[in-house]
C-alpha cells in the first residue's frame, strides 16, 4: 500500500508541478534559477526522451498502458517482496502515469527543468522519477544476482 502512496504522489508532485510552469511561463520563457546551471523553462514536447519520435502521442499512449498492465500483472502474480523493487516500480510507475496523463490531456508532454552546464534536454518530475526507478531497479537486479545450481568458486 505504502509502494501505491508513493506512484500517487509522485503522480500529483509532477503534474502540480507542469500547472505551476504553465501558470507562470510562457512557452519558451527562461527562467534561471542558479546561473548557468539550472533554470526553468516551460517547453511542449510531443516526442520521448531527447525529442525523438516527435507527434507519436498513440504510440507513446499504447506504450504506456502496455507497460504498466506488464507491471501491474507482474506485481499481481510475482508478489515482489524486496522494498527495493517495490519502491523502483512505484518510482516507474508514478513517473509513466504523470506522463501519459500529459499525452492523453494535451497531446503532448509538459517539460520545464533545464539543466545548462550539459548539452541536455529539458525534462520534467516524472522524467526524473523514471530514470531513479530505472536505476534503482537495475540496482535491485544486481544485489539480488544469486549463483544458481553448482558452486561458483569450482
Amino acid at each position: 500500500m505504502l509502494y501505491i502512496l508513493s506512484a500517487i504522489l509522485i503522480i500529483a508532485f509532477d503534474q502540480i508541478t507542469k500547472i505551476l510552469t504553465v501558470k507562470y511561463f510562457h512557452l519558451g520563457e527562461v527562467k534561471e534559477v542558479i546561473p548557468r546551471i539550472l533554470s526553468f523553462t516551460y517547453v511542449k514536447n510531443e516526442g520521448a526522451a531527447f525529442g525523438i519520435l516527435q507527434g507519436a502521442r498513440v504510440f507513446f499512449i499504447i506504450l504506456t498502458v502496455v507497460i504498466l498492465i506488464c507491471a501491474i500483472y507482474y506485481i499481481v502474480k510475482m508478489r515482489p517482496t524486496s522494498r527495493l523493487e517495490k519502491l523502483a516500480l512505484s518510482f516507474i510507475a508514478g513517473g509513466a502515469v504523470g506522463n501519459f496523463i500529459d499525452r492523453a490531456a494535451f497531446g503532448f508532454v509538459r517539460d520545464f527543468i533545464m539543466v545548462e552546464f550539459i548539452d541536455f534536454p529539458v525534462f520534467n518530475i516524472a522524467d526524473c522519477f523514471v530514470c531513479i526507478g530505472a536505476g534503482l531497479y537495475i540496482l535491485y537486479a544486481f544485489l539480488d544476482m544469486k549463483p544458481k545450481g553448482k558452486n561458483p568458486n569450482e
